[in-house]
């Protein structure tokens, strides 16, 4: 580093000293980032970007905000990425290397419930995580999965309009905020990220359409993961050219650090198709549709529980799997038979043959719809959050638990009490 940077290595070095730096990214799909500044329970500082803020809080995940998915904590300098993906409408995106979810939800939250993003983490308990991050932002277009890149490069050939791969890293931009991965940097390991980035690169890349948008992204500073990675991939992927290519350094931006690339897949067509035009107008796979498994019990149950709990039916396709759950599933969602699936857009409940029980995802993605709905105040949201039973004053039936107007999860009213329904793994305890 001395030596690729000279004369500003020793404000490089500095920077060391000083404390990581924290920051949050209001969930647009919920609510606005001017509105989110007006009701913040804890100071913001000044902007990353629209809708990103600087942040000193010590402990914003244990708000009820954050429980409602109101805004995801995220490093500044990872803010800057996804916005190169630049969703169009009805577009198919692919986030290979997803977990935590940091950058799909951005992605997410720029598509507006529109086009289908797949999420993907090939570590199972990382997935995991991914998943229940979807879920807490109320992201109806998405699905999850957890699978190798060479197997989702097989079933998805030149399928996706943009792919985002962030990929794992020697994480030298991680040295402030996680001291632990200062002890596991080696050279060998730079060597070894460097070869596993440059497998997923080729994966990534049989997935992109004609004139698809490939991102690449890591929070490392080694040169041998970043612009070297960048310039032997355009070696062995002619068709593709280099659109920009950033670093970010943490005494030059006030982040741990992250460097970025966007490539294009040469084309002559445009980038987005007309908002009506039909299928065929770009040079991909067409790929095959979700396959739908009916239920007429299952959606009839359903049918009866949406009439009294949302104020207008919900929009998309029922499926209903194997196991008796249903899901509300997007429009042009594509077959992933044969990839281990986590979410699937929205999870509706569950029908055990008799009754339907609604999902917690349900609740997050569109408990702001529902007649019934207890607004809790913060210390009531606190006992909510610990699993409590609550008085309410509200016909009997299923509502919305909320802070303000903001789903936090699902009750059932019985007779003036409002029985909790916050899954289990998602209570706070102290």
């Amino acid at each position: 580093m001395k030596e690729r940077l000279g004369k500003d290595f020793p404000a490089f070095l500095a920077s060391y000293e000083e404390a990581p730096y924290k920051g949050l990214r209001v969930n647009t799909l919920k609510i606005s980032p001017a509105e989110f500044s007006r009701r913040a329970p804890f100071p913001l500082g000044g902007e990353v970007a629209d809708g990103c803020f600087y942040l000193e809080e010590e402990k914003p995940g244990a708000d009820p905000y954050h429980f409602a998915g109101l805004y995801y904590l995220q490093e500044p300098s990872a803010m800057t990425v996804a916005p190169f993906a630049d969703p169009c409408k009805k577009e198919r995106v692919l986030d290979l290397c997803a977990a935590p979810g940091g950058k799909t939800t951005q992605i997410a939250a720029k598509m507006r419930g529109e086009g289908i993003l797949i999420a993907n983490e090939i570590d199972p308990a990382r997935a995991k995580i991914l998943s229940q991050n979807v879920e807490r932002m109320g992201i109806a277009n998405c699905a999850v999965t957890s699978a190798a890149p060479e197997k989702l490069a097989e079933k998805f050939p030149a399928y996706f309009d943009t792919v985002l791969v962030d990929a794992p890293c020697s994480g030298e931009g991680m040295f402030k905020k996680e001291p632990n991965a200062i002890p596991e940097w080696s050279e060998q390991n730079v060597a070894r990220c460097a070869l596993r980035q440059r497998t997923i690169l080729d994966e990534a890349a049989k997935m992109l359409c004609a004139g698809g948008r490939l991102i690449y992204s890591t929070c490392t500073f080694a040169e041998e993961e970043d612009e070297w990675q960048i310039g032997d991939f355009l070696r062995r992927h002619p068709a593709f050219s280099l659109l920009c290519e950033k670093k970010l350094y943490p005494h030059e931006f006030r982040g741990e650090g992250h460097f970025c690339a966007v490539l294009e897949k040469n084309s002559d067509l445009n980038i987005c198709p007309p908002p009506d035009a039909g299928e065929g107008v770009r040079p991909r796979s067409s790929g095959k549709s979700f396959p739908v498994c009916r239920n007429a019990q299952a959606e009839r149950a359903f049918r009866a529980f949406e009439a009294d709990f949302f104020e207008e039916p919900l929009k998309g396709a029922l499926h209903t799997l194997l196991d008796g759950r249903m899901y509300l599933v997007p429009a042009g969602m594509p077959d992933l038979s044969g990839i281990r699936l986590l979410r699937l857009g929205v999870e509706l409940g569950a029908f055990d043959g008799k009754l339907f029980k609604p999902a917690h995802a349900l609740a997050m993605a569109f408990g702001g719809r529902a007649r019934r709905k207890l607004s809790l105040s913060r210390k009531q949201c606190e006992q909510y959050l610990r699993g409590e039973t609550l008085p309410a004053d509200l016909p009997n039936g299923w509502c919305a638990v909320c802070v303000e107007e903001f789903p936090l999860g699902l009750g059932k009213c019985t007779d003036g009490a409002v029985k909790n329904h916050l899954p289990k793994g998602l209570r706070k305890i102290k």
